[in-house]
């Protein structure tokens, strides 16, 4: 599918994700119908937490994946924003569990939804999206794109129970950090890119586009990890600190522990600990990270699964869905810097 000269006008100073939401801004705008429509209940609590949290500033970025993606190969259709907007609830959906298992007290910058109406009604909710999740993926219309996305349904709640056993595991392997954040983030982007390409019509290049959605997921994560201290910049527009206050070993963690002196083991254990953690302990963490170039680092393997995400689409049609699925893997790495 080729893009009009019109949609190759828009402003050269917007962001990759800026110029995929007005190319898809007629696909956006019924994927948001239907997440308002099947969040109603007459339950009070539950549209109130729901558009809560699904109105709360996100990009929108997995529905994005899976609409770029079906026109990458062919074109979205109503099934496709079903599609789309199941993918948002499953993704909403965990981001409520999320708040309560992690403790959070924000999300995107405003009070969680817990600290609202507290840890039952959120948990209780989230159940409800991911129901609600689960019908959209009838209405496409197809067992297999129902069977990608409820395995990565359960893949994503496996890898959410192996960070919660890794909390605090010092000597976590690198293997085992890729591999939970390949369950809890990357599987997501994964079956939506996945779905999309086969909504769009396409199954020869299914799997191309599910191993790109991976990959982004992976770079996605890591830089999403370097960026709780900091990025490589002392100030970011975020908040920093929520997984060490947690106790989260992430990989600019590990690297910065192998890289450590010695003597730096002894705080690690102690600071990674919330417990006998002390409030001046992030500002050393972060110099720690910093001083043994372990957000470099961490970037640098956020680059390398870009990179893959980008070789994946090779043999895709030459549009400018093809191109901006490159540009978005790049534009995941940047934040960091």
């Amino acid at each position: 599918m080729s893009i009009s000269a019109t949609a190759r006008d828009i402003a050269k100073n917007a962001t990759v994700v800026d110029q995929l939401q007005s190319l898809l801004e007629s696909d956006l705008t019924a994927v948001e119908t239907l997440l308002k429509a099947r969040a109603a209940s007459p339950v009070d609590i539950i549209p109130d937490l729901s558009q809560y949290i699904v109105t709360a500033g996100g990009k929108r970025l997995r529905p994005i994946i899976t609409l770029a993606a079906a026109h990458a190969v062919g074109k979205a259709k109503s099934s496709t924003h079903a599609l789309a907007a199941a993918v948002e609830f499953i993704h909403t959906a965990t981001l409520l569990h999320d708040d309560v298992v992690d403790e959070s007290d924000l999300r995107r910058g405003k009070p969680a939804a817990k600290s609202v109406w507290g840890n039952s009604a959120s948990i209780l909710v989230g159940d409800f999206l991911f129901a609600r999740a689960f019908t959209l993926m009838v209405d496409t219309g197809s067992l297999e794109i129902l069977g990608i996305l409820s395995n990565a349904s359960s893949v994503i709640a496996e890898g959410e129970v192996r960070q919660l056993a890794a909390q605090g595991k010092l000597d976590l392997p690198t293997e085992d950090y890729l591999a939970i954040i390949e369950a809890k983030t990357a599987a997501l982007f994964e079956a939506a890119s996945r779905a999309g390409a086969l909504s769009g019509g396409s199954s020869e290049h299914a799997d191309a586009l599910a191993s790109y959605g991976k990959n982004l997921g992976l770079a996605f994560q890591i830089v999403d990890d370097v960026l709780d201290y900091g990025g490589t910049t002392s100030v970011i527009g975020k908040v920093v600190g929520d997984d060490f206050r947690e106790g989260k070993v992430t990989l600019p963690v590990i690297i910065a522990r192998r890289r450590g002196k010695t003597e730096d083991h002894a705080f690690w254990a102690r600071a990674l600990n919330v417990e006998t953690q002390e409030e001046s302990d992030l500002a050393r963490a972060i110099h720690l990270i910093r001083t043994t170039g372990a957000a470099e680092a961490t970037i640098a393997e956020a680059e390398a699964y870009a990179g893959l995400a980008k070789s994946a689409l090779a043999d895709l049609p030459d549009t400018q869905w093809k191109s901006l699925l490159g540009q978005l893997a790049d534009f995941c790495v940047k934040r960091a810097h």
